[in-house]
This record gives structure tokens, sequence and C-alpha cells, in this order.
């Protein structure tokens, strides 16, 4: 299984963020951005937790110690979580259009979307991701999975904050009856 998963797991990503890249040059202009330094974080915080993922193993050896046992079972649900949250992630990149941005950001003309995945929950770029890095660290099984994990979610929430707080002073109302009806990422939860 370990060499599916150095060529079929990168493969998945690989795709992913160049799916990404290559769409990433037709969006509106932007008005306001968030800091570098905050980008910055966040870019490392995303490579530490893929180095936690794909580096044969970590300096602190309880990490690489297994929450799972190892077979074909484990190996496939992550690797099926893993692309179903990446092509969630698209889905919902495709459905933002010329919206989109990597950073927190205002574009010119930005509109509210609330259809398609955003009729789910009202991140599900951050969701498809989280899933990406969940079923990833399924199929490692492994306790840096789950704390590459934990590096995801605690970056992409703090971004999610960040991102709030301008959705709701750009769109007021509108976004806060939409945040009472559709959750941040988990359907009817979180």
């Amino acid at each position: 299984m370990s060499l599916i998963y150095n060529y079929l797991f990168p493969a998945m990503w690989i795709s992913y963020f160049t799916y990404w890249w290559a769409m990433s040059r037709n969006v509106k202009a932007t008005e306001r951005t968030e800091s570098a330094p905050s980008r910055l974080v966040r870019a490392v915080s995303i490579l530490c937790a893929f180095a936690l993922l794909w580096l044969p193993s970590v300096p602190l050896p309880w990490l690489n110690q297994r929450f799972l046992p190892r077979g074909v079972w484990c190996f496939w649900s992550g690797a099926a979580v893993t692309a179903g949250g990446l092509l969630f992630s698209v889905w919902a990149r495709r459905h933002l259009g010329a919206n989109w941005s990597q950073a927190v950001t205002l574009k010119q003309d930005h509109e509210l979307i609330t259809s398609g995945p955003y009729a789910l929950v009202r991140h599900p770029i951050y969701t498809g991701l989280l899933l990406g890095f969940v079923g990833s660290a399924v199929a490692l099984g492994e306790w840096r999975g789950l704390l590459a994990v934990a590096l995801v979610f605690a970056v992409l929430w703090h971004k999610l904050r960040l991102e709030e707080k301008w959705m709701r002073a750009q769109f007021g109302e509108p976004y806060a009856i939409y945040s009472r009806r559709v959750r941040a990422l988990v359907p009817y939860i979180v």
C-alpha cells in the first residue's frame, strides 16, 4: 500500500493544485486583500501539514505510530474521502467563478454566492480541502496525519473568521441571514 500511497495521493493533490493554479488567472480585480504575513503563515502551515503526511517519517517517533490498522479498507476509504473532498472543493471553486481568490479578498463587484455548494456550507472550498487532508490522514493511518489535519483546520478556521468579518461588512444583512441559514463548514453542525 505504501507504494500506491506514495503515487496516488501526490497525483491527486498535484492535479488539484495544478487545476487551482490554472483557474487563478480568470478572476475579478482585487479591491482589498489580507496582509502578506497572514498569507505567509497559512502557506507555511499548509506546507508543514503536507510534510507531515508525505515525509517518510518525522523526528518525533510517537507521531509515526499508527492510530488506525494498516489495511486495504483504511487506505481506500481515505483515498475516496480525499478524492471526494478535493472534487467538492473544485465544484465550489468553479461555482464561485471570478469572485475567487487565494487570499481573503474583496473583489470589484464582489457577489454573494449562496447557491450550489454554497447552499450546503458557507465555505465549501475549506470543507473540501479539510476532507482531502482527513482522507490522506486516514490512508496514512499515523498520528502525524491527525496533526496535519489539526494544523490545516486551525489555519483555515483563522482564515474563515477573517473572511466572515469582511463578508459581513461587505454584504450586511443578506450575509447575516445567509449565515443563520447555512453552516460554515459542516452542514447542520459547524
